[in-house]
């Protein structure tokens, strides 16, 4: 289940997204996450669909190691849907003893999962086809501005960036971890909710020793190199838009202009209208 984390990893290939400046594929995550949740016909969420298939399609990164990391949100997915099928109220399609299940949560649970998953996906094509190096300079040049009411920048950048780089190393450490404690006669399944929470005990504490060492020993390699933040820093590869990224732009803009209007028409606002 651990490998199945795909939040923060990098696939290398040759594709037009991996040569996206990163601010672009940062302003397309944003905006992609927004329209998921600004825009709620069938037909946005057709388009929206159709969006994000082109961009993994073109970026090379094989679907099935994409949708890989879907496996890690199934619980969250099911209870977010069972608690809006019982909870939102609306006509009774279905009764349950005294639960009803009502055709607006029908729908509500429906687009939530929707959401759910494309918001996943769409994040996990951002961080599969950009380098976490590429990443904190988009991430520090898109804030720039920031930096002119005294917000650390390049601080916040790197950060976001460490964090999104040790996810990977983390869940991999626990695998290691997991199997040599289950070597050793641990049990992490057996038992009911309280049983499996006590049992994450052994695991957690070598865990977090793990992370502290790994954190003191990147400080201590960052100080050795002499970082001191981001004042007086140059790139060696500094950002520069090109033909490509403008014309990712007008693709954005196009997308969202596409997805107010289809909206707007609200050929069908709801399976149940």
């Amino acid at each position: 289940m651990l490998r199945e984390i795909t939040l923060g990893q990098y696939y290398p290939a040759d594709s037009v997204i991996h040569k996206l400046d990163p601010r672009v594929k940062l302003a397309g995550t944003i905006l992609y996450l927004i329209s998921l949740f600004a825009f709620r016909s069938v037909e946005a969420y057709v388009i929206a669909t159709l969006f994000l298939g082109t961009m993994i399609y073109i970026s090379k990164v094989p679907p099935k190691f994409m949708l890989r990391g879907l496996k890690s949100i199934i619980f969250l997915l099911l209870l977010t849907s069972i608690f809006n099928l019982f909870l939102v109220p609306g006509n009774t399609v279905l009764k349950i003893w005294k639960l009803r299940i009502t055709d607006a949560g029908i729908e509500t649970a429906v687009f939530m999962a929707i959401r759910l998953v494309y918001l996943i996906v769409g994040s996990s094509v951002m961080t599969l086809t950009t380098t976490p190096n590429d990443l904190t300079d988009g991430l520090e040049k898109a804030m720039g501005p920031l930096k002119k009411i005294r917000v650390p920048v390049h601080e916040i950048s790197m950060m976001m960036s460490i964090a999104l780089r040790f996810i990977p190393i983390l869940m991999e450490e626990t695998d290691k971890i997991m199997k040599a404690q289950m070597a050793r006669g641990a049990d992490f399944e057996s038992g009911g909710l309280i049983q499996k929470a006590k049992n994450m005990i052994p695991l957690l504490v070598p865990l977090f020793i793990s992370a502290f060492r790994r954190a003191n020993d990147l400080a201590m390699a960052m100080e050795a190199r002499g970082y001191h933040g981001g004042e007086g820093r140059t790139k060696m590869k500094p950002l520069v838009y090109k033909s490509r990224d403008r014309m990712a732009y007008l693709v954005l803009l196009a997308y969202m202009a596409v997805m107010f209007a289809v909206n707007r028409l609200g050929l069908v606002e709801s399976f149940f209208a």
